[in-house]
């Protein structure tokens, strides 16, 4: 836990999911600025909405005012209540809103963390605009060197004119007011292209991973699927917009299938895609941190592209976690077959869970592996 000191009192926060590097916050400048400007000018007693809360530094903060946290994070939620709770603050102080639902509103003040991804902020700028009471203010902040330079612009476009902050402890604040009187084209934000090598057109929703083309790790995966395996039980973890589960689907017609990710966004875009590929067949979908929910012994194939990041920092604990997670969701004489880059070394990590790891492909940049047990 770290302490985070905020206008609203001070906060005892950690990180979903828990990390053991000592020098990773909960919080950073960005948080405490959007706080500070909240209270210079806290405007009407109405809940505030909160969108993009990292670990729940704003949302919990906010907890008198019963917020609503507009997130496309499983595991942000999950963060915002464990925070709330550490906090000794009602579980139920926040009302979380999942990126592919309504808003509710009207909202007077808005909190924004300024996304990794322009098309998930434009999304949610349109998705915001019918919910904005007349003279709403929008902030949105970020840390500085992860500001895109068209962000003011989107909120130009869809809320009305911004001014910039100065610079505090490296994080600048937008704040812009809403124009009611704006009339925005809205364009389509979704993405497609073909599946390799299958005809099947993939869908992408704003802020899903590879969105503009299937990345190379995900196209060394594809190509060590295997084929025929019968009245498996195979879970894409990680999914993403589905490519992995949907091929696995096509060369295994007998086959049950899963797609987990944590994003709402991606399993959204893989039901689309996995109706659209596989329309005769039966697939469930999970929004879930990982396989924590998934029994034991569940599946006897598993398929995985793991992140590398959480949000901006670089690591592989996450990747790490989805493989002790799986190890316990392979039925006895089950596979993992994950793809990475080379220089992680996950063929020598691997080994802390699975008896077994065997480099099935390679490429320049990548290896895939299968462990079992």
């Amino acid at each position: 836990m770290q302490s985070c000191e905020t206008p609203f009192g001070t906060l005892q926060l950690e990180r979903y999911p828990p990390t053991s590097n000592p020098t990773l916050q909960a919080f950073d400048a960005a948080d405490q600025y959007l706080l500070q400007a909240l209270a210079q000018n806290p405007g009407t007693a109405s809940a505030p909405l909160v969108i993009n809360d990292n670990f729940g530094a704003l949302s919990c903060a906010l907890a008198a005012s019963t917020p609503h946290s507009f997130t496309d994070s499983h595991l942000t939620s999950v963060a915002i209540h464990n925070n709330l709770l550490a906090n000794q603050l009602p579980p139920d102080a926040v009302r979380i809103i999942d990126s592919q639902s309504e808003l509710d509103g009207p909202y007077h003040r808005v909190l924004l963390r300024i996304p990794k991804s322009l098309a998930l902020m434009e999304d949610q700028l349109i998705r915001l605009r019918p919910h904005l009471a007349s003279g709403a203010e929008v902030i949105a902040g970020a840390m500085i060197k992860h500001l895109p330079h068209s962000a003011g612009d989107l909120l130009a476009k869809y809320v009305g004119p911004y001014q910039a902050s100065l610079a505090w402890k490296k994080a600048r604040l937008l704040t812009a007011r809403f124009d009611a009187e704006l009339n925005p084209d809205i364009p389509r934000l979704a993405t497609t292209y073909e599946l390799p090598e299958t005809g099947v057109q993939l869908t992408n929703l704003p802020g899903v991973f590879a969105r503009e083309r299937i990345d190379i790790g995900t196209r060394a995966l594809l190509s060590c699927i295997p084929s025929d395996l019968g009245s498996v039980r195979i879970i894409d973890l990680g999914c993403g917009n589905g490519a992995v589960g949907i091929m696995a689907a096509l060369r295994n017609p007998q086959a049950s299938l899963t797609f987990i990710d944590e994003s709402h966004a991606a399993v959204a875009s893989a039901r689309i895609n996995m109706e659209a590929g596989a329309p005769d067949r039966s697939a469930a979908f999970q929004v879930a941190d990982g396989l924590v929910d998934t029994p034991d012994g569940s599946a006897e194939l598993i398929l995985c592209n793991p992140p590398f990041h959480q949000q901006q920092v670089v690591g592989d604990e996450i990747a790490l976690r989805m493989f002790e997670q799986a190890s316990r969701a392979l039925t006895p004489g089950g596979a993992l077959i994950i793809v990475g880059n080379r220089h992680l070394g996950y063929h020598v990590k691997l080994k802390r869970w699975f008896d077994s790891v065997e480099q099935i492909s390679a490429t320049s940049k990548f290896v895939v592996l299968r462990a079992s047990n």
